[in-house]
């Protein structure tokens, strides 16, 4: 799989698509997300990493248009932003694929592909038209469906999600925020999409690839975020960072630490369970097994 980036740095006039500074969101005494950076640029893939209940969800709310975020500054194209609809982030270029489409399953692919943007002839649609476009877009990203007309649902996760890549871009997208595509996928299809995640990075679009997959992100991206229960934890760029160093940070890092060295602390080869009589605890979470 041809996926590889360059390590070379950006050229120093290429300006931002997207920005954030230390931009966050509550929710009444709930701190969803605090002092995010983040930075979309053109031909860039930003990889967002991060657990279950991390803040990505959050995040991706606020660039798309679902949530204003309650503290920052967040810019699109040098202007600063409070986007109050998805209407008004597509407007600005920011298309977002959500895991579940926004597919009809039982719709024809051109259908699909047009789907709130319908062209017509007079009273009646354009089919012939869009059926056209439609095979047009998907060729220029590699894609291959043959019948416009057969019903999404039966095409492949992968094929799935790169319709909804071609969309976005044929409907004037400048960012793409790419909501975990490859979390329900196999081996194979998480490959076709990732290959079509590297075509619309080198088509100059800015991509931020929301994932939990360390692998996937760095086959792809240029620059690697971290969020951890709403914070940022790792800002690097790709030449800074090893997948080895990236994995260790997403799964759990110096914790990860402090456990295994805990977990050396007990006598090998016994089973610690804390309702045993014949284990004593010094301090919370600390077994110390007894010698009896």
């Amino acid at each position: 799989m041809s996926t590889a980036v360059s390590s070379d740095r950006r050229p120093a006039d290429v300006q931002p698509l997207v920005v954030m500074k230390d931009v966050g969101k509550t929710y009444g005494n709930v701190h969803a997300l605090q002092g995010v950076h983040l930075e979309v640029y053109p031909g860039e893939v930003t990889c967002v990493l991060g657990d279950n209940g991390a803040g990505k969800s959050t995040l991706i709310k606020i660039m798309a248009g679902l949530h204003e975020h309650t503290g920052g500054v967040f810019e699109v194209g040098g202007v600063q932003r409070h986007l109050a609809s998805p209407r008004a982030a597509q407007a600005l270029g920011i298309a977002t694929v959500y895991q579940d489409l926004a597919l009809a399953p039982l719709m024809s692919v051109w259908r699909n592909f047009f789907m709130g943007n319908e062209l017509r002839r007079g009273l009646f649609l354009d089919s012939r038209r869009m059926k056209r476009i439609a095979d047009e877009e998907l060729q220029k990203m590699g894609i291959h469906i043959g019948d416009l007309d057969r019903p999404v649902g039966g095409l492949s996760g992968g094929q799935k999600q790169c319709i909804a890549i071609a969309r976005a871009i044929y409907f004037g997208a400048k960012v793409i925020i790419l909501d975990e595509p490859t979390a329900a996928l196999g081996v194979k299809q998480s490959g076709v999409v990732l290959r079509y995640i590297a075509k619309a990075r080198d088509a100059g679009l800015g991509v931020v690839f929301i994932t939990h997959n360390p692998h996937h992100a760095h086959l792809v991206g240029n620059h690697f975020l971290v969020l951890k229960l709403g914070r940022l934890v790792l800002d690097a760029h790709r030449d800074e960072l090893t997948l080895d160093q990236l994995t260790a940070e997403m799964a759990g890092g110096q914790e990860l630490d402090e456990l295994q060295h805990e977990l050396r602390g007990v006598e090998a080869g016994k089973t610690v369970d804390p309702d045993d009589p014949e284990v004593e605890l010094s301090g919370p979470g600390k077994p110390q097994v007894s010698d009896g």
